[in-house]
Formats: structure tokens, C-alpha cells, sequence
């Protein structure tokens, strides 16, 4: 059974998605969360799932060791899940091709730094698209360019605000995101 460890920065919805599919099969197991904000509601929701969620910070990231020796021993895959920081070269070289990120548009429109969450939909509505959706990639060195792995789109109308266009990319990353992952995990044991 391979082992993931999740990113976090926020409230954990597709954390908590991802933990509790992975909790129902034999192909991994979420062993850990890791999270860059001690104010994200991620902690509340590793607990009541039972799972250590850690705290970590920039140091610990970019200019120590630790995250990478930790991740080495502990993780298989690791999985992004709202988690908002660059991943430092040191980590995507040690973990080619099993780092991957969910984003709330279809790239490559509404990617790179600083395109996450409100601000994509935002984006979306003030350029009239007619459709969005969903983007889960590799992770490599640059922002929302990885290699595409798959997109689920969503139709949207003129009536489409972005609270609405949301909740339209919430439903597609529940639905998908952890199967998904499961292909790539099974595709990488072949």
C-alpha cells in the first residue's frame, strides 16, 4: 500500500475528501497532512479524522532539510490540496512525477502565481467564459505548468457569478480528484 501525505493552507475540504476515499481502499493510505498555516481549519478536520496534520514553516520548507528527510521516510505521492506555496526543486526532483496539484480552472487559462481559489473564478466570470473547470497535473518548478494529467469542465451562463462558478468546481474536485489520484498510484505500480 503506497503512502500519501497531503499539502494544506485552508479549510481541507478536498483533504478530508481525499482522506476519506483513500481511507476505503488497498491501493494507499493518507499517513499524514502537512500545513503552512496555523490557522487553517485543516487541523479541525485531521482531528476529527484522526490523522496527525503538522505544522511546518517557510524555513522548514525552502532552506532546511526537514520537510524533505520527513518526506522521504514517510510519503509514496504527495498530494497538493489547496496547498498555496512554490514546491522547492530539492522535493520535485526527489518525487519525479508522483507530486500532484488540483487547480480550479482549465489550464493553462487562469494559472501561475497568485491565481488560486475566488480570484480564478473572478477571473473567469470578468472574461465571460462559457466554461471552467478543473486541471489535476504533475507538479514541476513553475506554477500550473506540470504536465495535465485530466480536466473535467463545467458549462457556465450569464447568470454565473463567482460564488456560483465555486460551487460548480467544488462538485467536479469531490467527484474526481481522488479517483485520479488512485489511477496515477496504480498506473506508476504497472
Amino acid at each position: 500500500m503506497k503512502r500519501i501525505v497531503l499539502f494544506a493552507s485552508g479549510s481541507g475540504t478536498n483533504a478530508e475528501n481525499i482522506i476519506k476515499y483513500f481511507n476505503s481502499t488497498k491501493t494507499a493510505k493518507v499517513v499524514k497532512v502537512l500545513c503552512n498555516n496555523k490557522n487553517a481549519f485543516i487541523f479541525e478536520r485531521c482531528k476529527k479524522l484522526k490523522i496527525d496534520c503538522l505544522l511546518f514553516n517557510k524555513n522548514d520548507f525552502y532552506s532546511s532539510e526537514n520537510i524533505l528527510s520527513f518526506l522521504k521516510k514517510e510519503a509514496d505521492f504527495l498530494i497538493l490540496a489547496g496547498f498555496l506555496w512554490k514546491i522547492p526543486e530539492k522535493i520535485i526532483s526527489e518525487f519525479p512525477d508522483r507530486i500532484i496539484n488540483i487547480h480550479p480552472a482549465l489550464l493553462p487559462k487562469y494559472g501561475g502565481k497568485g491565481m488560486y481559489g475566488m480570484h480564478v473564478h473572478r477571473a473567469v466570470k470578468e472574461n465571460k467564459e462559457s466554461e471552467t473547470g478543473i486541471t489535476i497535473h504533475y507538479v514541476n518548478a513553475n506554477y500550473d505548468e506540470g504536465a495535465i494529467i485530466f480536466q473535467a469542465k463545467a458549462v457556465l451562463s450569464e447568470e454565473d457569478i463567482p460564488e456560483s462558478i465555486a460551487e460548480k468546481i467544488h462538485i467536479l474536485e469531490q467527484k474526481y480528484f481522488p479517483k485520479v489520484i488512485e489511477d496515477v498510484i496504480l498506473s506508476k505500480n504497472e
